[in-house]
């Protein structure tokens, strides 16, 4: 048999990525199964028992191709009483269609967890989507634990193609924060002390080291002189932003949050947790080991004497260097008049949308009382789940009224909401929408709004200046908004977009396994859930 050009351009493609999903490239749908176990773990030396995908840290790395469908098969099969053993599965960034919301993976808004024993699947039509994504546990704070990975999305008509040479499996770039304590013990300590967890390492492509640890070998990212790399970076941190930089390097910016962008050219970032960026780099300079700096830049490293954010970074390797260490010094990266860094506010969209002027504008007023136990509040009240399900409560038609404590902002279908972030406690909050992106009119660090071009993403950080957003309601459903630091989404900072919600039950037919999932999930001992 003989393929056509676009099959044959998408199979070479994922012989070039490197697939990890079981059906190929040239299908319409991609299956992939997630075993979802408990397993020794030890990315910088420590072993611990973590929560693991296919019993790997990061998960297998999920990879599909622009118009697929994604069916994710994900069976619990954790053992271990002392972590959560329920879960759910998030696919972050990816956009979810209205008919689609319940599975969307949010627990106690679109669907209750799954305990062991339990499987649940998930089906994703990617439409016209592509860009770089990840997946992890939504369910409290469990991906601490270990439970995430990477997911892109290929685009075979990239219109940035031209900008660089390789683009595949060895390019896909992670870091992350890392505990050699369950996230269990972790969120306990946060909600009676009001001292967030201070990681123990930070890790760049799942290695790191810690004070007195043993000295893991650094991950070495492998390229030819000459050839220009497209890099996806994603920040899988549960609480720490990174800042990111490869010695006498630049980078140019071409994606943020699957979004591609006109080239912007930097040579250090900082990158928030949930975030994604694609930057090309020319392998231009002599052969040789390079630093790439990747150090932690939140927390209060006093916190916890194991951390050591010198010890946060990479190895750039040219084909024909020796399989050493960087000759040069640990540093952090450029400073003062030498740095050219990423500022948000100077990404503009390769396809500029308008921002639409709003239906409806809402204040955001974030605020943590000093007082134990920690509470993040918006508005004054703290998000705390509710037992029965957002949406389940939606498609049973009791929308009248929602507790305080849902922390549920109710609008008509089809309009345009702004919102306003004050981050009061300069904590910088990387907010994070699910199931669509909004558009950034206002970023941190400018005064200026921008509704002409600005950048549209999922995920985008509050700081010393107010971050204003807007988004459409054209999706019919419940949507969490919440912190992307898990601790303070945990302990209440997190809200529900309630979208058209009358809308809802016209569209959205849940199948029969998600209507099980609540009656399982209740009928649960406490230490299953």
């Amino acid at each position: 048999m003989q393929l056509s050009p676009s099959l044959l351009l998408l199979a070479l493609l994922h012989s070039v990525h490197g697939a990890t999903v079981m059906a190929p490239a040239a299908q319409s749908t991609q299956f992939v199964t997630l075993d979802i176990v408990n397993g020794p773990v030890s990315p910088d030396g420590f072993t611990r028992i973590g929560v693991l995908a296919n019993g790997t840290f990061p998960g297998p790395p999920i990879v599909a191709t622009k118009g697929q469908t994604l069916v994710v098969k994900v069976n619990n099969k954790l053992t271990d009483n002392t972590m959560r053993r329920s879960t759910t599965i998030n696919f972050d960034g990816v956009f979810i269609d209205a008919d689609n919301v319940f599975n969307d993976g949010s627990p106690f808004v679109t669907q209750c967890p799954f305990g062991p024993g339990e499987s649940y699947t998930y089906t994703l039509p990617l439409g016209e989507q592509t860009g770089t994504f990840w997946y992890h546990s939504q369910l409290s704070v469990q991906y601490s634990d270990g439970l995430r990975g990477t997911l892109v999305i290929y685009d075979p008509e990239d219109p940035l193609a031209h900008l660089y040479d390789v683009d595949d499996a060895s390019t896909v770039l992670t870091v992350a924060d890392w505990s050699h304590n369950s996230s269990v013990a972790g969120l306990a300590s946060y909600i009676s002390t009001l001292i967030i967890p201070v990681s123990d390492s930070g890790l760049f492509n799942a290695k790191g080291r810690y004070n007195g640890g043993p000295e893991v070998e650094y991950a070495a990212v492998s390229v030819a002189k000459g050839k220009r790399y497209r890099f996806r970076l994603i920040n899988m941190s549960v609480r720490a932003n990174f800042l990111i930089s490869i010695d006498n390097h630049t980078m140019t910016i071409i994606e943020a949050d699957g979004v591609a962008t006109v080239p912007n050219e930097v040579n250090i970032l900082t990158i928030f947790p949930g975030q994604r960026y694609s930057f090309v780099v020319n392998a231009n300079q002599a052969v040789g080991n390079y630093w790439i700096n990747a150090i932690i830049d939140s927390g209060n490293p006093a916190h916890n004497l194991n951390l050591n954010v010198t010890l946060s970074r990479g190895i750039l390797r040219y084909e024909g260097a020796p399989n050493a260490e960087p000759t040069a010094p640990m540093g952090s990266g450029p400073t003062g008049a030498a740095a050219v860094p990423l500022n948000e506010y100077d990404l503009v969209p390769l396809d500029p949308i308008p921002a639409p002027e709003p239906d409806f504008r809402v204040t955001f007023d974030t605020f943590m009382p000093d007082l134990a136990p920690a509470m993040w509040e918006i508005n004054n009240s703290s998000y705390v789940s509710p037992k029965v399900p957002t949406l389940v409560r939606v498609l049973e038609g009791d929308t009248s009224k929602f507790n305080q404590s849902e922390n549920t902002f109710l609008f008509p279908a089809n309009k345009t909401v702004e919102i306003t972030i004050l981050d009061t406690t300069d904590e910088g909050h990387p907010f994070h929408l699910h199931g669509m992106n909004f558009w950034v009119v206002k970023p941190n660090g400018t005064d200026v709004v921008n509704t002409v071009n600005p950048i549209r993403r999922d995920v985008s950080v509050t700081g010393d200046t107010n971050l204003t957003v807007r988004f459409r309601t054209d999706k019919p459903g419940p949507w969490f908004f919440h912190c992307h630091i898990f601790y303070h989404f945990a302990a209440g900072l997190g809200s529900v977009i309630g979208a058209g919600l009358d809308e809802v039950g016209k569209t959205v037919h849940p199948t029969e396994a998600w209507e099980d999932l609540c009656p399982a999930y209740n009928a649960l001992p406490p230490s299953e859930q």
